[in-house]
């Protein structure tokens, strides 16, 4: 498998961990949307972070969103994703510039500008869970640390990133997700406190050649990591037709009437893949009437 998620424990189960390298996934999303490299970055953080949250999720039914809105040019990032490490997302302003940082790096920070995150989950209750946490630093990794111990009180940490070739295609993508349980000790805390302050970078883990095991055998290094689990992910869309078809039906009898009066063709696009779908003029016909008899 190319892009994969590890899931671990560490320190007789006082730590649980995840990594996972998604390099093919964030560039199938750079190529769908067209994505500026900063947004590229951008978005393929929270798909990371996004993948490896779903996996967290224990229902064969569950569902994740993660949620940026925020003022800066990007305007907004969307990222669903399932237990099963499917993952798709798209970003407001795809093709949003942002000059370089000071350190003369991507500036996802200015990019997103002040916001807020949202964290939803749909595990088939009578109301999805819902939180919602101001951004920090816009960085991503950063954000989410602050959500887990805000929202959840799960102390975490949480890296995530990607790294372009000259060409702006994805070079590395990947991150990591580690978490304390509440009796961990303070020996264990300190441990990992010292280990994750040796990593300057996610990208650079990768770039220097570690698989997501290795990373993790970095970041829990002196407490006997455990992989307890490896799976596959993906950028997955279940746009279709069909559901195309609902949601204009949905528009109601005067929107459809009128789009049908134009006598033109309708072209719709999946907002979270930019799949393009076409419907002729009869086509648009042949829904109204569907609309008129229900």
């Amino acid at each position: 498998m190319s892009d994969y998620i590890v899931r671990a424990t560490a320190a007789d189960l006082q730590i649980r961990a995840f990594a996972a390298t998604t390099k093919e996934l964030v560039e199938f999303a750079r190529a769908s949307h067209n994505t500026s490299p900063v947004v590229t970055a951008a978005l393929g953080r929270l798909l990371t972070a996004g993948a490896m949250m779903g996996s967290m999720m224990k229902g064969e039914n569950d569902k994740l969103t993660l949620q940026i809105l925020c003022f800066g040019p990007v305007k907004g990032l969307t990222v669903t994703a399932d237990s099963k490490g499917n993952v798709k997302g798209f970003a407001k302003v795809p093709q949003a510039m942002m000059p370089p940082s000071a350190v003369g790096k991507l500036d996802v920070g200015g990019l997103l500008g002040e916001g807020f995150l949202r964290v939803i989950k749909d595990m088939g209750l009578k109301e999805p869970y819902n939180s919602t946490v101001k951004l920090q630093t816009g960085e991503i990794g950063d954000d989410l640390t602050y959500y887990f111990q805000e929202s959840e009180q799960v102390a975490s940490g949480v890296g995530v990133g990607v790294l372009m070739n000259r060409d702006n295609t994805v070079k590395q993508a990947g991150g990591f997700i580690i978490q304390l349980m509440p009796f961990a000790t303070d020996e264990i805390i300190d441990k990992l406190e010292a280990n994750l302050a040796k990593i300057t970078s996610v990208t650079k883990l990768f770039e220097d050649g570690n698989t997501p095991e290795q990373i993790l055998e970095i970041i829990l290094e002196g407490m006997n990591p455990v992989i307890t689990d490896t799976m596959p992910t993906q950028f997955v869309c279940n746009c279709s037709k069909d559901k195309v078809e609902s949601a204009l039906i949905s528009l109601g009898k005067e929107e459809l009437t009128n789009i049908v009066n134009d006598g033109k063709e309708e072209e719709v696009n999946c907002q979270f893949c930019n799949k393009s779908y076409v419907f002729q003029p009869a086509d648009l016909k042949a829904l109204l009437k569907k609309a008129q008899s229900k």
